[in-house]
């Protein structure tokens, strides 16, 4: 086909749409409604002559013709809006945008930023603290930081591992030493355990440690890190941490731990949609942020 006959338009929504696996999601991305979605995408199968989506109930999934043609035009356009950022940004000027885990953010690299800015004061930093997967188009960050039980979290990105994280139980030292005495792992059936994201944490830790029949089910739930331990320190419970995100507290004494122990939960990453082509900016933040994560091991 000439490339002055190519139905941009219908491409267009047909990637979207492929990529969200929802007609909706696409109307929302591209601004125009979930008919027009539905109408151009019509067109390009009949345009093609066979199905791009098998339509079930409430949901679509991709047809193999389908899948190849959006492995394709994403390859594509992440191609032309990457060239076309280039293009039109001014990288003497432009801050380098990280998109950041919000308690990452918060608990580990604000406490640290300053030592960069200090170091490479031509650098701006732009911190977009969002927990969401982001799809690197030229609105949004150039590299992200993010946590996940393997390289593989992360749809069409690449990732490079930072830091193993290695939970334990920590609370206020006041709640340590006005609760039940904790002497062994078990102990903790008699204190509130908080949560955050999901239950997973604590039912994990202690499999772990051979016992599954303590993981409660119960106790407050939190959408994010910071807050459980924000939580723990006013001494509302017990939250699982690590010496990343708590080290800081651990050593103020805002937090103890009342065991050694500790078990691996995942690991953050260095999230980028191709490191070989890293602005010169992104390279020397993520030199200094390798650098930074090696102090907290050990």
């Amino acid at each position: 086909m000439k490339r002055g006959r190519l139905p941009l338009t219908a491409l267009r929504s047909f990637e979207a749409a492929g990529r969200h696996l929802s007609f909706s999601k696409a109307a929302e991305e591209l601004f125009v409604s979930q008919a027009a979605i539905s109408r151009q995408i019509r067109e390009l199968e009949v345009l093609i002559g066979r199905p791009l989506f098998e339509r079930l109930h409430r949901r679509v999934e991709l047809t193999e013709t389908g899948q190849t043609l959006l492995t394709q035009l994403t390859t594509s356009f992440d191609d032309i809006d990457r060239q076309l950022s280039q293009v039109l940004s001014k990288p003497a000027q432009s801050p380098l945008r990280v998109s950041v885990e919000p308690s990452f953010a918060g608990e580990f690299l604000i406490q640290r930023l300053n030592s960069f800015q200090q170091r490479h004061p031509e650098i701006d930093i732009s911190v977009d603290a969002d927990s969401r997967l982001i799809e690197f188009r030229g609105h949004e960050a150039e590299i992200a930081i993010r946590y996940g039980a393997n390289a593989r979290s992360w749809p069409r990105t690449q990732a490079r591992h930072l830091v193993d994280v290695l939970v334990t139980p920590v609370l206020a030292k006041e709640l340590l030493s006005s609760g039940v005495p904790l002497t062994s792992p078990a102990d903790l059936r008699h204190y509130t355990l908080l949560h955050d994201y999901n239950r997973d944490g604590w039912a994990t830790w202690f499999q772990a440690l051979g016992l599954p029949d303590l993981a409660q089910q119960r106790g407050p739930l939190y959408t994010d890190a910071a807050l459980a331990m924000q939580a723990a320190k006013l001494g509302h419970g017990v939250a699982l941490g690590d010496r990343i995100l708590n080290g800081a507290d651990l050593r103020a004494g805002l937090l103890v731990r009342p065991f050694e122990m500790e078990i691996p939960y995942g690991a953050y990453w260095l999230v980028a949609p191709d490191f070989q082509r890293l602005s010169r900016q992104a390279e020397i933040f993520a030199d200094w942020l390798v650098e930074e994560l090696r102090g907290t091991e050990g």
